[in-house]
């Protein structure tokens, strides 16, 4: 039987119709017009292409939180970049009509990044022909078909662009596959966050297989066409258990974290901002672990002010009170910058000015948030962690500022709440020097997507490294046991908020390590419980 096989990054099983996707924005060119012609339609589909992105970031907001959404305020934002928009115009002018410009100019742009060093920035080139494919269907004023089918179906392409991936109908849409693609792709993001069976690297299936019935095996990495009867069968009731099972967690809903033994932990959330609140809730969280506050950042055009920041984090203690809200003060660069801030640029940004460094550097920017926070803090439980830490002195510091911004407010007849303490445990130096942290702090959060790269010297990014990582490093569980450790013998309690702390069969070994508290996505939260529930923390 044919059959072809592919990198899983979301389990799952589903039998469906296959739906070959071709990229939008193919259209016939037409006659140019006149210059001014032209820079007129451009301007028109630029404005178009930008608003249709924003519509895609909320709807993406709301289906799979804002982390995920992020990459529509990042188009928006180069529909509107001098660097992308330049180029088309200019060749506009020079007589070339609106799509031949955006085609070529996008070709250009994608290029260069594709030869850059860092992976990361290799990665941007998608970006950038995600976004021409998205001017060019405004120029041309025709939508994507597959955003409407009249059947469930699993999709399928040579590398679905996060535009393509969102417009899906996801009541219809039973998994994903991409002939290209990595664990770190948009659409492998996007099947995580909305549990859909997936896999990337399949290069057997092609446009060829369109229409044709198939299994999608995400667990055994298989996508087979043209199924017989008994494995239809067969994978239907695979499917069904799978359904049952959602069904079974469903009822865990409102009842306690508690092992089998009698251990009861935590259950939190991971956050990008105020619009992931009511997801969180939705799915029972029992309060946030981690609120990446950097997206404040990334989503603004120049710094956020501190009554901006003061509105988003009071609006998520409003909402969870009294439950607690652990905020990550901004992680700003490495993979995440903006150009407000003007980071030079850095041959190893991973080892670079990021995080609690670029706070550090910059107090007075850094102040705006602390006495933001600060304020925030007497409209529910805060708890404020300050990540990428190696050393008590850099504590200390911070510790300090925060101190000082909360001076400044009760002198100004500000309320100020008790704010609560920590650091995110996300490199070796502050694992091995965890005792001395400990007696700085109330609290750890174990960053395991950092902590990995950095014990084992691999480029998450990197999607060529990926045969030689393994998120169950002994020694990364090392680490993971001496800070929790650590944090015992000093009276902290000890979280894990990356994403390790969702896989499931690592669940009972951080149980027996005594981790207290478990940060994940909202849609991992109701099968973590289950996994707890089943386990012995002895």
């Amino acid at each position: 039987m044919e059959k072809c096989s592919g990198k899983s990054v979301q389990g799952g099983v589903a039998a469906a119709r296959l739906r070959f996707l071709r990229p939008v924005g193919q259209q016939t060119d037409v006659p140019a017009g006149t210059p001014e012609q032209e820079l007129a339609r451009l301007e028109q589909a630029l404005r178009k292409a930008a608003e249709q992105q924003n519509a895609l970031y909320e709807q993406t907001a709301a289906e799979a939180g804002e982390e995920v959404a992020q990459v529509f305020s990042i188009h928006a934002m180069m529909l509107e970049d001098e660097c992308f928009t330049g180029p088309i115009r200019d060749r506009v002018r020079a007589g070339e009509s609106c799509a031949c410009a955006v085609r070529a100019s996008a070709r250009e742009l994608a290029a260069q990044f594709a030869a850059m060093e860092d992976e990361y920035m290799r990665e941007r080139s998608a970006d950038v022909e995600d976004i021409a494919q998205e001017l060019l269907a405004a120029l041309a004023g025709d939508r994507p078909a597959e955003a409407a089918q009249a059947e469930p179906f699993i999709a399928a392409a040579e590398d679905l662009t996060p535009s393509q991936t969102v417009r899906l109908d996801k009541k219809l849409l039973r998994g994903i596959v991409t002939r290209g693609g990595s664990s770190n792709s948009h659409t492998a993001i996007l099947a995580r966050s909305l549990g859909l069976p997936a896999l990337v690297q399949c290069p057997g299936v092609g446009p060829d297989w369109d229409g044709r019935m198939a299994v999608l095996d995400a667990d055994e990495g298989t996508l087979t066409p043209d199924p017989g009867p008994a494995e239809l069968a067969a994978a239907r009731e695979k499917a069904e258990r799978a359904a049952r099972q959602a069904r079974e967690l469903e009822q865990l809903r409102g009842l306690p974290n508690t092992t089998r033994d009698g251990r009861t932990v935590e259950v939190y959330a991971n956050i990008g901002g105020t619009d992931e609140l009511e997801l969180a809730s939705d799915q029972d969280a029992g309060g946030v672990g981690l609120f990446r506050s950097e997206f404040l950042y990334l989503h603004s055009g120049d710094y956020p002010t501190e009554e901006e920041q003061f509105a988003a984090y009071r609006a998520a203690l409003e909402h969870f009170a009294p439950r607690r809200v652990v905020v990550r003060t901004c992680d700003i660069g490495a993979d995440k910058t903006v150009d407000y801030m003007g980071l030079a640029k850095e041959e190893n940004p991973a080892l670079g000015l990021r995080a609690v460094r670029l706070c550090l550097s910059r107090p007075q920017f850094f102040k705006t948030q602390l006495r933001a926070l600060a304020r925030a803090s007497a409209f529910g439980s805060l708890s404020v962690m300050f990540p990428m830490i190696i050393s008590a002195a850099e504590v200390r510091r911070c510790k300090e500022l925060l101190a000082e911004c909360c001076r400044e407010l009760k002198a100004e007849k500000v309320p100020v709440g008790p704010i609560e303490l920590g650091v995110m445990i996300e490199t070796p130096a502050a694992a091995l020097c965890a005792d001395e942290l400990a007696e700085e702090v109330d609290f750890f959060s174990i960053g395991t997507n950092d902590l990995t790269q950095y014990t084992c010297a691999l480029d998450r990014q990197n999607a060529a490294l990926e045969p030689f990582s393994d998120p169950h490093h002994p020694a990364v569980l090392r680490l993971i046991e001496m800070t929790v450790q650590a944090g015992h013998r000093h009276g902290c309690w000890v979280g894990i908020c990356g994403e390790l702390g969702a896989d499931l069969t690592l669940t009972e070994t951080f149980l027996k390590m005594g981790v207290d508290e478990f940060s994940v996505n909202p849609v991992s939260i109701l099968p973590l419980r289950g996994a707890i529930r089943r386990s012995s923390a002895r």
